[in-house]
């Protein structure tokens, strides 16, 4: 499914952010700051990102039910984004 502006809302700037968090607890590691720091820093990495795949998966899915709903053959089936959403989890 191809992914349009209005299916992935504000998943790109969660990206951005946690590209920037990222990048910030590579310098943290390579500076030799304390390691709980890197680490609570690395989690808040990890649930943005999360974060971001589970707006991409429920933009994908509200795009099927619509074009399910304008009685067209959406790009993808409920067991397809179901696959997608676990593979988050």
């Amino acid at each position: 499914m191809e992914m349009k502006p209005e299916m992935v809302g504000d998943a790109v700037v969660r990206l951005r952010r946690a590209q920037g968090q990222l990048a910030g607890v590579i310098n943290m590691i390579e500076a030799g700051e304390d390691c709980r720091a890197a680490l609570t820093q690395l989690a808040a990495v990890s649930r943005a990102l999360d974060r971001a795949g589970y707006r991409l998966v429920a933009g994908g899915m509200r795009h099927c039910q619509t074009v399910r709903a304008q009685g067209g053959e959406p790009p993808m089936t409920d067991a397809e984004l179901e696959k997608l959403f676990l593979s988050l989890a």
